[in-house]
């Protein structure tokens, strides 16, 4: 395991989908309460020490036509159209006006979106991902972000899938391969 060292000012903790309608479904092998918790702790670490807090929920067009639509064997579930305040970001995130916020439209926080854009013109070198769920939205941040050629650290207990299985297919099998997967605690230690 490499040694785990984060320059504050050329990191930022990307927080993936922690709004109102995603946390309300709880995933395993952590509790929503336990990734919003380690979240938090993350995000204060950084903020305090000039790394940048990107906040990144989903959402779109109320008829859902700015979002892919093809076949598949298993659709996500959510037939009904969401809540109003499905899309909005937790209140626990503590939104500061110099984080920068993300809407996505898929599961992926790069594609379509101004992340890399928002990163690179902040000389973010390293990204810390958090957040719901790890074999959705963080895997697809995660491999678009190694491709973009980030650094990247996974915040193990600071995510949770929609299974214990699919969680630890992410963490044992793919994050090992594009990037270190450490503990909270490490991460904010690391931040320094």
């Amino acid at each position: 395991m490499s040694e785990l060292g984060l320059d504050a000012k050329r990191t930022a903790v990307v927080v993936i989908d922690l709004q109102k309608g995603i946390v309300a479904f709880e995933g395993a092998p952590h509790s929503s309460a336990t990734v919003i918790a380690n979240t938090v702790r993350l995000l204060k670490a950084a903020r305090g020490k000039g790394a940048l807090a990107v906040l990144v929920h989903v959402g779109g067009a109320a008829d859902g036509a700015d979002r892919v639509h093809t076949t598949v064997d298993q659709p996500m579930r959510g037939a009904a159209p969401p809540a109003v305040d499905w899309s909005e970001f937790i209140p626990e995130l503590d939104r500061q006006p110099g984080d920068v916020a993300i809407l996505k439209r898929q599961w992926g926080a790069f594609y379509g979106t101004d992340l890399d854009l928002q990163l690179r013109r902040r000389g973010v070198t390293a990204i810390v991902l958090c957040g719901i769920a790890t074999e959705f939205g963080v895997e697809s941040t995660a491999r678009d972000a190694y491709e973009l050629g980030y650094e990247i650290v996974f915040a193990e207990d600071a995510m949770t899938g929609r299974s214990a299985a699919s969680h630890a297919n992410a963490v044992e099998r793919i994050f090992p391969r594009i990037g270190r997967v450490r503990r909270t605690e490490e991460i904010v230690a690391a931040l320094g």
